[in-house]
């Protein structure tokens, strides 16, 4: 997140400033741990990515520092500025230890605070506020990505944290994915930080969305919508560290187009988990739909489904798709249908700008998705990929 140099808060000025969103803060530049600029800005530690003041097993942290590189692609932490909601992970990232035998106890403080916001306000008011920092890419530079509270709207608490299973080299262990909602607090004043660090964290400077999250665990996202609505080829590329993974999907169903096609389905799944009933169609009579189905909604005990048409195109990733392809899946949605087209590939610009142009209801899935939704279900690597096809798609092989 490259930002101009005048916006830039110098190293030397950290002390005493407010903490603005999405403002850059500049790290030193003598080579040593002493460069890091989340230390300056707030009493914590200069390394690692839980930072706090007070200790998780006494119970007594008064501050806590996210810190996150967003370039890990086994533990993808990441922020959706649209919905204001923050995926992060716990620091048992490999295996030997129990979930929350951890040296810096962060699974233990995620575990403590997730327990007190799903409690009165009481217990809310054990939670300490998390500031989220972000390495920029240049240098010892952080973007301060805002406020953050456990949980979220309308998110079971199940599902706020999760202890998921991980293997390398056949040893298996878990962590934590832990949801936060960042609030709608523009700026974090130094003054209630201040407030915060004397054991007031609700006092007369503390944000009014926050004091709401505490009192009656009312959620005030941050919300902030995107205003692309048609993504150039290089934002639907993955990015070089993922592009293998890619590859292997590629691969495996480069030859087998009707193979890929179940590939397609299992994918739009795993990214719309409310998806019912589904029916790959046959290759010589699809109509221009490679799959149909129903998207439920509503209550478990009165669902309403909604039907949907899928088109899945295998691409190599310098085969993009085009109008033609993007219009014979529109000419065949059905009255009160949606469409979803998944390539391996990217939309050409002129066929993604009709479809959001027109408002037509179609969801676009392209490689780039695909290789996110991949790292974030723990196939990060071409050999776990390589895996999960084989045991998903064992005819396939």
């Amino acid at each position: 997140m490259p930002q101009p140099q005048d916006s830039i808060v110098p190293f030397a000025a950290l002390t005493g400033q407010d903490l603005v969103v999405d403002a850059v803060y500049a790290g030193g530049s003598q080579g040593t741990a002493g460069d890091d600029p989340v230390g300056k800005l707030v009493p914590v530690g200069n390394s690692g990515g839980f930072r706090y003041k007070g200790s998780p097993l006494r119970q007594d942290i008064r501050l806590c520092a996210l810190c996150s590189s967003g370039k890990d692609p086994d533990w993808p932490d990441e922020l959706d500025p649209q919905t204001g909601l923050f995926t992060y992970y716990g620091d048992n990232k490999k295996p030997g230890s129990e979930l929350h035998d951890t040296p810096r106890k962060g699974n233990v403080l995620l575990r403590d605070t997730f327990t007190w916001a799903n409690g009165t306000a009481e217990d809310r008011s054990q939670v300490f506020p998390f500031l989220l920092f972000q390495n920029t890419g240049r240098g010892r530079d952080v973007c301060f990505r805002g406020l953050a509270v456990p949980g979220a709207a309308g998110l079971p608490a199940d599902e706020e944290l999760v202890a998921i299973w991980r293997s390398t080299q056949g040893q298996r262990f878990q962590n934590y994915r832990a949801v936060f909602t960042v609030l709608d607090v523009p700026v974090v004043t130094r003054a209630w930080i201040e407030e915060v660090l004397a054991g007031c964290s609700s006092g007369p400077n503390s944000p009014e969305p926050w004091r709401h999250w505490v009192n009656g665990r009312q959620y005030t996202p941050l919300q902030a919508p995107s205003t692309t609505t048609v993504r150039t080829k290089a934002e639907q590329e993955p990015s070089k560290d993922k592009a293998a993974l890619l590859a292997e999907v590629v691969s495996r169903f480069k030859d087998d187009p009707h193979g890929f096609e179940a590939c397609a389905v299992e994918l739009w799944r795993m990214m719309a988990p409310s998806t019912g009933r589904t029916e790959l169609t046959r290759p010589s009579r699809d109509g221009g739909r490679d799959a149909v189905g129903e998207y439920e909604l509503g209550p478990m005990a009165d669902r309403v489904a909604v039907e949907f048409a899928l088109e899945a195109k295998c691409y190599a990733p310098t085969n993009g798709v085009g109008v033609r392809d993007t219009s014979r899946l529109i000419s065949r949605l059905r009255h009160r249908q949606f469409g979803v087209f998944v390539t391996t590939s990217y939309f050409d610009r002129q066929a993604y700008k009709e479809v959001r142009e027109d408002k037509h209801p179609v969801v676009l899935i392209c490689g780039k998705d695909i290789t996110d939704l991949l790292t974030s279900r723990g196939h990060s690597t071409p050999e776990a990929v390589r895996e999960w096809l084989a045991a998903t798609f064992p005819h396939n092989a």
